[in-house]
């Protein structure tokens, strides 16, 4: 700083200037003012640098090392109102035609840059704790529970049998009734125009529903034991059916006694009477011949009914075999 006088109180006092040097020194009070306000900015445009340095693994020390700071401040030169050389300058030039400065405050100094040296070697910063990695689900597949198939049922015939067999029971009622009327009217010497009563008396008699009945239920049992076999089956065991047919009209007349009110000698009696009687021979032949011919249509039904279970049965394994199926919409 140039060397400034402070005015004592006898020193002579200096008159004021000229109108330049009035209009001077106020444009030098407003750059003064202009420059205090850049200070202030100045001081808030300090860039602090801050690092963290880890201190490598391998060392022996295992101490931090010290955080690196780097204060740097801009200084701003200027020309003091109190230099020789801005003062001579400010004599000798116009105030129109000085440059513009910027003075400082007489008081403030400007402050020089300060920089702390980094040291010669930093070890690479280690991040102290690592992101966590997002956890990976893996979904599993969900099993599908496919309801396995039934296997089918095989359908059987005595059903139908038994069906069939009211229909040959309806037929050997009728031909037995038109046997018996028939002998009736040979015997008996049944006039035409009795034939009506006769016919209303004989079925309300045991004689004539218990062959009846007990061809029905030789029949049904023979067809339940067959069930879906083949006509020839019918054929052979026909002859049963023909056999309890001939029994039931044996028993029929015993009912018709009744034979609970004969002895047992009378009883036997009856039985040898009606062992070959035109009835009970009518009874046997009705019974095995209309069992194989509704046997033959049973036996076809039947036959339907197990081409119905074997392919019932294909479709099943072919199911099987192609395993389970995922249904799409």
């Amino acid at each position: 700083m140039s060397d400034q006088k402070t005015p004592s109180a006898g020193d002579p006092v200096d008159e004021p200037g000229s109108v330049d040097d009035v209009v001077g020194r106020a444009n030098e009070g407003l750059a003064h003012a202009e420059a205090v306000r850049q200070d202030a900015v100045v001081e808030e445009d300090v860039v602090v640098v801050e690092e963290t340095a880890v201190a490598d693994p391998s060392a022996s020390d295992a101490a931090a090392v010290p955080l690196e700071e780097t204060v740097v401040v801009d200084s701003v030169e200027t020309a003091r109102p109190g230099d020789a050389t801005s003062a001579d300058t400010a004599d000798d030039v116009p105030w129109y035609d000085r440059p513009e400065s910027v003075p400082m405050d007489p008081i403030a100094e400007p402050a020089a840059e300060t920089t702390v040296a980094a040291p010669a070697a930093t070890p690479a910063a280690v991040p102290l704790t690592a992101p966590l990695a997002e956890p990976s689900y893996v979904s599993s597949p969900q099993p599908i529970f496919v309801q396995a198939p039934e296997a089918p049922r095989p359908q059987g015939n005595r059903g139908a049998a038994g069906a069939i067999g009211l229909l040959a029971t309806l037929a050997f009622a009728v031909l037995y009734l038109a046997a018996t009327l028939c002998f009736r009217f040979l015997t008996e010497d049944l006039a035409v125009s009795e034939f009506g009563a006769a016919t209303l008396e004989a079925q309300a008699t045991w004689a004539f529903w218990v062959p009846v009945v007990v061809f029905f239920l030789g029949f049904w049992l023979l067809g339940a034991a067959i069930n879906r076999g083949r006509w020839g089956h019918w054929v052979i065991w026909g002859l049963l059916v023909g056999l309890v047919a001939y029994g039931g009209h044996l028993l029929g007349a015993l009912f018709q006694a009744p034979f609970w009110e004969l002895t047992a000698r009378q009883g036997a009696e009856l039985l040898e009477a009606e062992l070959f009687a035109p009835l009970a021979i009518v009874a046997f032949v009705l019974g095995r011949e209309l069992t194989i011919w509704f046997g033959a249509w049973v036996a076809a039904r039947g036959r339907r009914v197990t081409e119905l279970n074997e392919q019932a049965q294909r479709e099943y394994e072919r199911t099987l075999e192609a395993g389970p199926q995922l249904a799409r919409a």
